[in-house]
């Protein structure tokens, strides 16, 4: 069997999936991608985008923006409630080699900067994979106003989930430019 023939198959599969399976799948990847950061969680996004191009019976447009969104938003709340726990809890507790990794002078630093500019970054945060990851955390730690936090959240969430699923819904096309 060929790597394309494969591939039609793997489609085949998903295109006979149960839409709320595809849901949970979709929501579940966006999640991880916020707890666990080595996740593939765009790329996921982006065969979303693809396999709504394929117009499965079911799910569609909304049933991917909807699981992208949800998930995306319990892991950051999972993150950001990491955030206001991690912070005391390191303040108050004696641990191994708390000296070297735990300077409240560079702590506080820190967190006065996100104070400043914690809109920004939060907003911008989604376009870079290796900053998402701890901004949920930090805007946490900084007692963020969690309707501000998810607000932006959800507007950096849709702009960039919607750059990845426009863009898997494009695929071929983009495919033929290059």
């Amino acid at each position: 069997m060929t790597f394309h023939e494969t591939l039609l198959q793997i489609l085949n599969r998903f295109s006979e999936t149960n839409p709320i399976f595809l849901w949970l799948f979709f929501a579940f990847s966006n999640f991880a991608e916020n707890v666990f950061p080595p996740w593939p969680g765009d790329t996921v996004t982006a065969f979303g985008g693809f396999l709504v191009a394929r117009n499965l019976p079911a799910f569609g447009w909304i049933e991917l923006i909807t699981s992208t969104l949800i998930g995306n938003l319990f892991g950051a709340w999972v993150m950001y409630r990491f955030g206001r726990i991690f912070l005391d809890w390191a303040k108050k507790k004696e641990f191994p080699f708390k000296d070297s990794i735990y300077d409240e002078q560079s702590i506080e630093k820190t967190l006065a900067w996100f104070r400043k500019n914690s809109i920004l970054v939060v907003l911008f945060s989604r376009f870079s994979a290796g900053i998402r990851f701890f901004v949920s955390i930090v805007a946490g730690m900084v007692k963020m106003n969690p309707i501000l936090f998810f607000g932006c959240f959800s507007i950096a969430v849709v702009l960039w989930c919607g750059i990845l699923i426009i863009s898997g819904f494009f695929w071929v096309l983009i495919g033929k430019m290059f």
